[in-house]
């Protein structure tokens, strides 16, 4: 009788001794598994952290572009025309420099029109092709210079190909390269332009249009390939969208196209060249006559 409660003695030792290994087993793994857990956890932090910088950094650099150099001829943000179509020959703005704003003839004899417009912009197109060609004899003979401000504020109206960049990119590369084909290169983007919501020219067809001006096509062509002043694009586009507007009472661009007639804000018709022209010879008188000598008044004894 003795030995069968030993012998049920031991084999209930047995058991317990067989439970606590089990529960010690399962406490070791759950042990185990928090630690995993916990690793992976910190790990998936660590990562999502890291993502979440690398996202931040990402947008920062997008948003603060690169300083580069300018193109020649275009110091004061702008290509200004004049006699006999001649482009008026500056040094390229330094990265981080200020534009240098153009000089209004002092005599009051050339009338200075300033323009800026976005080349995939509908009514820039429309005063473009109704005025241009009434300007250019103007422009000849001296008795207007034109000053072309592009400027890429339509950038993401182009379908995704940044259209309005990528023109204003291939002026500034005629501007520096082919100064003298910069004012037919201009003309041909406003003429057959591309509609606004499209893809706009592809860069071939920006070279072509650049080549039947007269560009020089390997320097203009590895420019436009090149993107060379694209920074510079949105520098500028910014100075003219944050003002203020150099020799003129305009804060700053509202929209996709100013035009300035001796620093005065044109709001006429864009389709009826009758109206810039009576607006041009308008500002011509007035400075005409602020700048002409007075007449003097008789004395009280005369």
């Amino acid at each position: 009788m003795s030995s069968m409660t030993d012998l049920d003695e031991s084999r209930s030792g047995d058991v317990r001794a067989a439970a606590r290994e089990k529960a010690r087993q399962l406490r070791t793994n759950q042990q185990r598994k928090d630690r995993r857990n916990k690793t992976l956890l910190s790990g998936g932090i660590v990562l999502g952290v890291l993502v979440i910088v690398a996202i931040v950094a990402v947008v920062i650099m997008g948003a603060i572009r690169p300083t580069v150099p300018g193109p020649k001829n275009m110091a004061s943000d702008g290509v200004v025309v004049g006699s006999g179509l001649k482009v008026k020959a500056t040094p390229a703005l330094a990265a981080d420099a200020k534009p240098i704003a153009s000089a209004p003839d002092p005599s009051g004899s050339a009338v200075d029109i300033r323009i800026y417009a976005d080349y995939l912009c509908k009514l820039c197109g429309q005063f473009q092709r109704t005025n241009l060609k009434q300007l250019q004899p103007l422009v000849k003979n001296g008795a207007v210079t034109v000053e072309m401000h592009p400027v890429a504020i339509y950038t993401s109206h182009s379908a995704g190909t940044r259209y309005s960049l990528r023109a204003a990119n291939a002026a500034a590369c005629v501007a520096n390269y082919s100064p003298k084909a910069f004012w037919a290169f201009n003309q041909s983007l406003f003429t057959a332009q591309p509609a606004e919501g499209g893809p706009g020219l592809s860069d071939q067809e920006l070279k072509k249009r650049a080549a039947a001006s007269g560009a020089s096509v390997s320097d203009v062509n590895s420019c436009i390939d090149d993107g060379r002043f694209k920074t510079w694009v949105g520098t500028a586009s910014d100075r003219a969208l944050s003002g203020p507007i150099p020799d003129s009472d305009v804060k700053k661009m509202t929209n996709a196209l100013l035009v300035l007639v001796n620093g005065k804000p044109y709001t006429g018709s864009l389709t009826n060249a009758d109206d810039f022209k009576a607006f041009v010879l308008q500002a011509q008188g007035d400075e005409y006559s602020s700048t002409a000598t007075p007449t003097p008044s008789p004395s009280a004894g005369s």
